[in-house]
């Protein structure tokens, strides 16, 4: 028997192990070609749904820092909703995949790098936009984002490792899913209508001087707190999301 026999036949073994709905979800592998398009031609129908929930989070940003600019509460509105709508994609882009039955290793990363775009970098340059701007509010912001990258190269790097269900999902995620941060959203949101933001009526909850005077490097907006503690929930190890 040759060597690419004995790879066949290992393969048609491995896949006769797996469950029966699971063998649809099989990831497709990166088809590498050395066309100029060859990344395009990768491309399947629930990749293009994942890229437009990159698109709404980099619109988010964009209009966030329209908003610094001309101080035109719609483009901050605006910033406030398009993580939303990356939500949605978010969901539909697994719709479309099951559907197609076309899941690929491209797409997984895809999805992880929108989700950070949409649900880790908005969100922490809208709590900027609103007023948390002290030295130490940009360091937990910071925080954030990168534990919310932390979380999510940990998710593609188990996935295979966590129990599966019958239909091969996830049976719960280690740590909070970044998506959660549009609770986060949410409540800048709320204080927006109520004008507790910068230049307004400003943050609730107020701020505490950690070191030196007030209005220095050492001032910390509470809220930020908080943002602290989402970022320690998304990866934590023992934290366990039931998925729905």
């Amino acid at each position: 028997m040759t060597l690419n026999q004995r790879k066949s036949t290992q393969k048609s073994n491995d896949n006769s192990q797996m469950p029966p709905k699971a063998k649809d979800h099989t990831l497709q592998q990166y088809a590498d070609t050395d066309g100029h398009f060859s990344l395009v031609r990768n491309f399947r129908l629930a990749d293009l749904v994942t890229i437009m929930n990159g698109v709404c989070g980099s619109l988010s940003i964009f209009s966030s820092a329209h908003y610094l600019l001309s101080n035109d509460p719609d483009y901050l509105w605006t910033a406030l909703s398009l993580p939303l709508a990356g939500l949605m994609f978010d969901f539909l882009d697994g719709k479309v995949a099951r559907w197609r039955k076309s899941t690929s290793l491209l797409g997984q990363e895809l999805d992880s790098l929108a989700d950070l775009i949409s649900f880790g970098v908005a969100p922490a340059l809208l709590a900027f936009v609103v007023g948390l701007r002290t030295y130490l509010d940009t360091v937990c912001l910071t925080g954030f984002i990168c534990c919310g990258l932390a979380r999510l190269a940990r998710f593609n790097a188990t996935v295979a490792l966590v129990p599966k269900n019958e239909a091969g999902k996830a049976s719960y995620f280690e740590g909070l899913p970044i998506p959660t941060s549009l609770g986060l959203v949410a409540v800048l949101s709320y204080w927006v209508k109520n004008d507790w933001i910068e230049g307004k009526q400003g943050i609730p909850w107020g701020t505490i001087t950690l070191w030196g005077d007030a209005g220095g490097r050492g001032e910390l907006h509470l809220v930020s707190i908080v943002f602290g503690l989402w970022a320690a929930a998304m990866v934590s190890k023992t934290l366990r999301v039931p998925k729905l």
